[in-house]
């Protein structure tokens, strides 16, 4: 569908000269920085212009990640967060703000994992631990960088980093893809929110992917990856970078007619 009503839309002239990179002059905040996709993801970021805010519960990894961005001639900084205290991800959106001037997009990738099994053998524990990271940390997230990115760049993007196991029954990881399947309903109604602002919500649901988090699984679940391959197309798992750039492209002014989407980056599996 097309409509030639009134509003803005971004220019499709051709012959304006390509951005130094794909999110040039932006600032991101991304969580779970210190490791996996989300290190991935900052490192990815600074190469293509942004300033980065890594945000994630051990400083040792964020310090390690922000000094190599700095290294390569990025600019990058971090904060200690917890996903599982509002104040703490109150404060990591504040401090992009207080270091940068402005927030223009976020990736929350951060998440927790929990052992596998039945749903009736999970700890009440660790289901209230996994709510609290994987579904209202990012709740609270988005709700702080609404109004972070509303106040100061006054339109942006949002990616949420979801999963494959949200879209299907997940008997080995019940909560885990209960608080994901979640998190893309939260995406979906954020976007129909706040699209009339110019703040377009997204997330990205990958497949399997070389984390730490796959081989806790794996530890618990021998031969976890080699099943997970056979039912994967491509017959590999995805490296952290490749589930950065689609979190990337989804984040950029490339992507600016997309929202409410749950993207699959997933090398085309589907069970």
């Amino acid at each position: 569908m097309n409509s030639d009503s009134a509003g803005s839309a971004p220019s499709t002239d051709t012959s304006a000269p390509a951005p130094l990179g794909l999110l040039a002059g932006k600032t991101a905040l991304i969580t779970g920085a210190g490791r996996g996709i989300g290190a991935a993801a900052a490192r990815l970021f600074a190469r293509e212009g942004a300033r980065v805010l890594l945000a994630a519960r051990t400083e040792r990894q964020l310090k390690a990640v922000a000094e190599e961005i700095g290294a390569a001639g990025g600019e990058a900084a971090y904060v200690v967060c917890d996903l599982a205290d509002a104040a703490s991800v109150r404060s990591a959106v504040r401090r992009a703000v207080e270091l940068y001037g402005r927030l223009d997009v976020a990736f929350n990738n951060g998440g927790t994992f929990v052992p596998p099994g039945p749903m009736d053998r999970v700890e009440e524990g660790d289901f209230d631990h996994v709510y609290a990271v994987n579904l209202k940390g990012p709740w609270l997230a988005m709700a702080a960088e609404v109004a972070a990115i509303r106040a100061t760049a006054g339109t942006g993007a949002i990616v949420n980093n979801s999963s494959v196991g949200s879209f299907r029954a997940n008997p080995e990881l019940p909560a885990y893809a209960a608080m994901k399947r979640g998190l893309n309903s939260l995406t979906e109604s954020a976007a129909v929110t706040y699209g009339p602002e110019g703040i377009r919500v997204n997330a990205i649901a990958p497949g399997h992917t070389a984390t730490e988090m796959i081989r806790d699984w794996e530890a618990h679940s021998p031969g976890l990856s080699e099943r997970l391959t056979t039912h994967t197309p491509l017959g590999r798992a995805a490296a952290p970078e490749e589930i950065a750039q689609a979190a990337a492209w989804l984040l950029s002014d490339r992507a600016s007619y997309v929202t409410g989407t749950i993207l699959r980056v997933d090398g085309g599996a589907r069970v």
